[in-house]
């Protein structure tokens, strides 16, 4: 995919990686749809769970302030974002990455008339600090609502080109698309709403877990097909191979376990392409609506 270079004033950058500390720099289509969600997940309650939609959305509020910011370890760093960016090949790729989604979704929230915020971009190497506690390269790359951080550890990268099979620029662009995904639904309010009817249905965490990795998922379509222009031979079908070779089915075949659908808390290989194939397909946010079935 050939992103322009990033804009090191532009972008908020955190680099844990040697010991660094935080550097951060913060940042001074058409209509869509994307508070809607809040209903949407509230008659899902109603008609699924038996929750009253009234008191599950009162309620978000105390969820929020009830939620634990977790431990986190900052120390101001001498670094730039230029040179933490450029620190290696695929260090300057996350970067022109994020660079690329904030351009791209700052004018979808515009337009939706909700207020936009970018998230930063975590770099540490084995083990770091987040806002949601200990950052550790086994975890994968991950999304903190609490400090709205990307924290990714890019020796992932390397263990999904040679362990995974997960080849090629756009498999890693899809990467950090997802976790952006997951930054998107906060600002909606969707991950807090989908985290207050895990409360309150325990049984159900899972299924709702899948549907929120899955409209991640289709969001990262969505952010690509904004930039197809962007896109190059064989691209597609690196972030589909991606998004193949990260199923909960297949990891747990590599892993020599035997898949088990009620385990899974990302979705299935098949459903993690078939919904970045959806976004790829539209570039439109409001077809991301993986909550839908849970209505029948």
């Amino acid at each position: 995919m050939r992103l322009d270079d990033f804009d090191p004033n532009s972008i908020d950058i955190e680099d844990q990686r040697g010991g660094r500390g935080r550097i951060g720099l913060p940042m001074g289509g058409r209509g869509g749809k994307l508070g809607c969600g809040t209903l949407v997940i509230a008659l899902i309650a109603a008609l699924v769970f038996g929750v009253d939609p009234a008191q599950m959305l009162g309620g978000l509020q105390e969820a929020q302030e009830t939620a634990g910011p977790g431990s986190q370890t900052q120390v101001q760093g001498g670094n730039s974002a230029a040179t933490s960016c450029t620190v290696d090949a695929v260090s300057k790729q996350s970067c022109d990455a994020l660079s690329s989604l904030n351009k791209t979704w700052e004018p979808i929230f515009k337009q939706s008339n909700i207020q936009f915020q970018q998230p930063k971009l975590v770099f540490y190497a084995q083990q770091g600090q987040s806002g949601c506690g200990t950052a550790q390269s086994a975890m994968g790359p991950f999304y903190c609502p609490e400090d709205s951080g990307i924290y990714l550890d890019t020796d992932f990268y390397r263990q999904m080109d040679q362990e995974l099979g997960a080849t090629g620029e756009f498999a890693r662009d899809y990467v950090i698309a997802h976790e952006y995904g997951h930054h998107v639904q906060r600002l909606t309010g969707m991950s807090d709403q989908v985290r207050s009817l895990q409360a309150q249905n325990p049984s159900r965490a899972n299924q709702l877990s899948v549907r929120l990795e899955l409209q991640a998922d289709c969001y990262a379509g969505v952010w690509a097909a904004r930039n197809r222009d962007r896109l190059e031979a064989g691209d597609m079908e690196s972030g589909l191979n991606a998004a193949h070779s990260i199923g909960d089915d297949a990891l747990m075949q590599a892993a020599g376990h035997r898949p088990v659908e009620a385990s899974f808390t990302h979705g299935s290989s098949a459903q993690r392409m078939e919904w970045l194939r959806k976004g790829l397909a539209s570039g439109n946010e409001d077809d991301c609506e993986t909550f839908a079935d849970l209505r029948r």
